[in-house]
């Protein structure tokens, strides 16, 4: 079983590579992989497109270069580069990084995946991610386009396939000697293959579409985030004027947002929190 796993994932590496060869993407997150701006594109791509995220990037790299940088801007401020990304939370936690990292690691992004995890809103995935594109080290991770080439090659007679089935086919596929140059392989071969046929993560047990964003509850956060940060302090009144929805949903988004530290109420006027607020 074990000698069968190794010659399957031999070949499943001369394939990847070899698409990447013929067909590999350029990003500007790829051109330059200093670590902090792979922490800040790590964070923007989570369930948002490459193309969009672009210029953003390349926005706030020019805005903020250094985790410093980043940690001395106002989140009101930080919210209106955010504004139109979506899931404006992500803003929230690169900017907490950032204070973090000043705080905690002498300005420097962590270089394992145990260490980044310590920061605010990093998982494994975004760990492993961080380390591996920052600093070519050797971890093992999954994020959907990891997942749809694994299952595409080893589990194409299976279905419900959880994750923890997929690691060991990742671990022993993985090139140790250029991890960075693999993981960008393999996400564009399973991007690639998500364009040419029947979506491969079908296969996986932890499949699921993603919700509309039309008339989601997400939604009504991100106009009361974008009211706040484009037009300033405002009562309910004021943001339902201003967002065109009810008064009640503004209450109900606003409170949502407060628990997430993103929004702080005074007097009954909300305001985009800010570093006073948290503490």
């Amino acid at each position: 079983m074990k000698d069968s796993v190794f010659r399957d994932t031999a070949e499943f590496r001369r394939i990847i590579y070899s698409h990447y060869e013929e067909a590999g993407r350029v990003f500007p997150w790829r051109k330059n992989t200093d670590p902090w701006g792979v922490l800040v594109s790590e964070f923007m791509l989570q369930q948002t497109q490459t193309d969009r995220v672009i210029p953003y990037w390349e926005r706030w790299m020019r805005l903020w270069p250094s985790p410093r940088d980043l940690a001395c801007a106002s989140l009101e401020t930080v919210m209106r580069e955010w504004s139109g990304l979506g899931y404006n939370r992500r803003a929230r936690y690169i900017r907490d990084c950032a204070a973090a990292i000043i705080k905690d690691h002498k300005c420097q992004v962590p270089e394992t995946p145990e260490e980044l995890q310590t920061l605010p809103g990093i998982g494994p995935y975004t760990a492993g991610a961080i380390a591996c594109f920052g600093y070519n080290y050797p971890a093992v991770f999954i994020e959907t386009n990891i997942r749809a080439a694994a299952l595409h090659f080893f589990f194409q007679d299976r279905e419900g396939v959880k994750d923890r089935e997929v690691f060991p086919f990742l671990e022993a596929a993985l090139d140790r000697e250029t991890p960075r140059k693999w993981y960008w392989a393999l996400m564009d071969y399973g991007a690639a293959l998500k364009k040419l046929a029947v979506n491969p993560n079908r296969k996986s047990a932890h499949y699921a579409r993603q919700s509309p964003f039309e008339g989601s509850f997400r939604r009504l956060r991100g106009m009361v985030i974008k009211a706040l940060a484009f037009q300033g302090p405002a009562t309910a009144e004021d943001l339902a004027r201003r967002t065109g929805i009810g008064q009640e949903d503004v209450y109900k988004a606003a409170e949502s947002l407060e628990k997430d530290l993103m929004v702080a109420e005074k007097e009954g006027v909300y305001r985009i929190a800010d570093m006073g607020d948290i503490e």
